[in-house]
Parts: C-alpha cells; sequence; structure tokens
C-alpha cells in the first residue's frame, strides 16, 4: 500500500514538473495560438512526464527502500553513544552545503536542483565521516570531561586508581610483563623483600592475559587464568603496592614495545623473564630485571669434584648419557648413566656449562670415576 502511494506521488510530481516546465519553456512555442491549443500542449507533456515518473517510479522507491534497510541493519546494534558522532558530522555538512547553496542557486535553470542534490550529498558525507571517526570523537570527548573533572573537582578515589608520582620516591617501581606474571615467581620474590618499590601492572597487559585466558588452546587457557590468579593473589596479599596503571599507546601495537615506553616514562625497571625481551630493552636502554638471571644466580655453586646424589630419569641426547635433576631444576647430564635411568646413584661433577638458559651440569657415576662400587 505505501509502496504503491509513493508511486503515485512521484508520478504526480513529474507530471506537475512537466507542466510547469512546458508553461515556463514552451512560451514561444504557443505563441498566436488558441488558449485550448496551448492547455493541450501543457496536458501532453504533463502526462508525458506523468508516465516517465510511473515507469521510474517503482525503481526508485525500491531503491529508497533498500537503502533505509540497509541503514536500519547497519546502525539499529549502534549505541546512542556512537551515532552521536555521526549526527553532528550530518549537521556540519549540512551547514556547509547551505552556505555553497547560496552560489550554487543562482546558477540558470539547474541551480536549484544542484542545490538539493549537493545538501544531500554534504549531509551524508559529514554523517559517514562523523560516524566512521567515532572513537576518536569519544576519545577527544572523554579528554575534555576528564581535564573538566580535574580542573573543577578534586573527587577522592581509591589508593591503586590515584595518579603516583612515579620515580620520586628514590626507588624505582617495577613494570610487570605479562610472562612473567604467569610465571608467578614475582610473587615470592616480592615477599622476600629482595624487589623494592610498587609494582605496576599496566592495562594493556591485563587485556593480553584476558585474551590468552579467552584461548581455545587448553594450555594457554590455563596459563591466562593462573597470571589472573597471581594478580589477584598479589593484590590481597600486598594491598596499594600492586597498582593497576591504565595508561596505554594506541600507536603501538606491539605490548613488548608499550612496556617499555612505560618504563621510560615512569623511569621504572621492565621485570621479566623473556629472552627476546631482555635483549631490546638492553639496546633501547631501558633496565631490566630478568627472573631467570635470578634465578641462575641464587643456585647453589657446584664445584668440579664434588660428589651429589641424584635420580637418573631418563636417556640423554648422546649415546650412553643418563639426565637427572637437582631441587632447583638444575639439568644433571651423567656420562655413562643410560644404565642407572630409575635408579638413585652417586656421581662426581667433572664440569659446569652455563647458558643463557641456565646451568648444566655434566657429571659421571661415582663407580666409574674413582674405579670402586656405589656407596
Amino acid at each position: 500500500m505505501v509502496r504503491k502511494l509513493f508511486i503515485t506521488l512521484i508520478s504526480v510530481c513529474c507530471a506537475i514538473a512537466g507542466a510547469v516546465l512546458t508553461l515556463k519553456y514552451g512560451q514561444p512555442l504557443m505563441v498566436d495560438q488558441s488558449v485550448v491549443f496551448m492547455y493541450g500542449y501543457v496536458a501532453m507533456f504533463a502526462l508525458l512526464f506523468g508516465i516517465i515518473g510511473l515507469l521510474i517510479a517503482p525503481h526508485i522507491v525500491d531503491a529508497i527502500r533498500a537503502l533505509l534497510n540497509a541503514s536500519v541493519n547497519e546502525f539499529s546494534n549502534k549505541s546512542l553513544s556512537e551515532l552521536i558522532p555521526g549526527v553532528i558530522g550530518l549537521i556540519i555538512g549540512l551547514i556547509v552545503a547551505s552556505l555553497v547553496s547560496i552560489t550554487v542557486v543562482r546558477i540558470a535553470v539547474i541551480g536549484p536542483y544542484l542545490a538539493v542534490l549537493l545538501e544531500l550529498m554534504l549531509g551524508y558525507l559529514g554523517f559517514m565521516v562523523g560516524f566512521r571517526k567515532r572513537d576518536d570523537f569519544s576519545m577527544w570527548a572523554g579528554s575534555l570531561r576528564k581535564d573538566k573533572e580535574e580542573r573543577y573537582s578534586k573527587p577522592e578515589r581509591p589508593e591503586r586508581e590515584r595518579s603516583r608520582d612515579f620515580g620520586k620516591k628514590g626507588v624505582s617501581v617495577k613494570i610487570l610483563d605479562t610472562s612473567v606474571i604467569i610465571d608467578g615467581r614475582i610473587a615470592d620474590i616480592y615477599r622476600t623483600g629482595f624487589v623494592e618499590g610498587d609494582l605496576i601492572i599496566a592495562g594493556f597487559v591485563l587485556e593480553e592475559l584476558q585474551h590468552i585466558a579467552d584461548s581455545s588452546d587448553a594450555l594457554k587457557r590455563n596459563r591466562g587464568r593462573s597470571g589472573l590468579d597471581c594478580i589477584k593473589m598479589m593484590q590481597n596479599e600486598f594491598g596499594s603496592s600492586i597498582v593497576i596503571y591504565n595508561k596505554n599507546y594506541p600507536d603501538t601495537m606491539e605490548v613488548d614495545s608499550k612496556l617499555l615506553r612505560l618504563a621510560k616514562d615512569t623511569k621504572g625497571v621492565v621485570v621479566t623473564n623473556d629472552y627476546n625481551l631482555n635483549k631490546v630493552a638492553q639496546v633501547r636502554g631501558v633496565k631490566v630485571l630478568n627472573i631467570n638471571d635470578l634465578a641462575n644466580a641464587v643456585k647453589p655453586i657446584l664445584l668440579p669434584g664434588e660428589d651429589l646424589t641424584v635420580s637418573v630419569v631418563r636417556e640423554g641426547k648422546e649415546q650412553n648419557q643418563g639426565v637427572a635433576y637437582l631441587d632447583d631444576g638444575t639439568m644433571i647430564v651423567v656420562e655413562n648413566g643410560r644404565q642407572f635411568v630409575g635408579n638413585t646413584i652417586f656421581v662426581v661433577v667433572t664440569s659446569i656449562l652455563q647458558t643463557s638458559a641456565g646451568r648444566m651440569v655434566f657429571a659421571k657415576p661415582k663407580t666409574i670415576a674413582h674405579g670402586d662400587g656405589c656407596d
């Protein structure tokens, strides 16, 4: 019903346009003609334009309907805050079009039609630009609101949310990366007091942990949840010393790059067990505390010739080798130890190899080293 109504309306408008155009521009053809001929001439062109309108009206109505349906589907799921920038852009576009139309409308014959077309085009352009830049608009509005709040009011906020004067207490803050939070040993180290200052957990690190915790891979999901549990435990135990710092760097995508920029801005120290991040930080002049370096530094010192009691748990890569581990995780490579897999034996340390991955100890069974039987 509505479709037929619009088709009829478009046809009538076309017929009226044909009559008006004939009266306005067909006067020279109707000079010295009778009134009956003149009105017949007008009626003929009005009928012709009406027929043309009747033929094209269904296509116009269908195109307008498709455009409206697409617009409804596009914007129905958007919030009011997302649509407001588009509306502001529409208003600006219409204002600009109105100013330009003052000149355009003076063009003979087609001026008024160009003015209407200009209004439609600039209005649509303004709306789409405003809608697509809604994120930038939200950030700009948020910064204005924040500046206004800071200028006119100083509401008291919880300790963890207060802005802190980093680097002014004589002790640099420690910025935790994702890997060290998942590792969990930082909580034990901080508890002993060997690490001083506030522990900073950046908002983008929390987001990365959340993405890991939501992963479809079970191992990644468990690692992410372990990291979130570690943060919650440290907040409960250490209180305001654990600071959730929400500063972000939208122009930087990599989390490691954001951490290094945050460390420079706060004059802090990055705490990690990521070997690559450690090297990049050194190149960029950022101080780093590597948990693995600390673990290697506090391992018991073993000297060649020292006796150990170890359990050989598996075969080594080389022929006749066996592999054992100390309580701190140090790997013991037992030469000629393959035959002792599954047994606890006495060994003698022969050499020690320090690598970036940790410390590796080489040893021989005491029976072979001394030529006597096991004790």
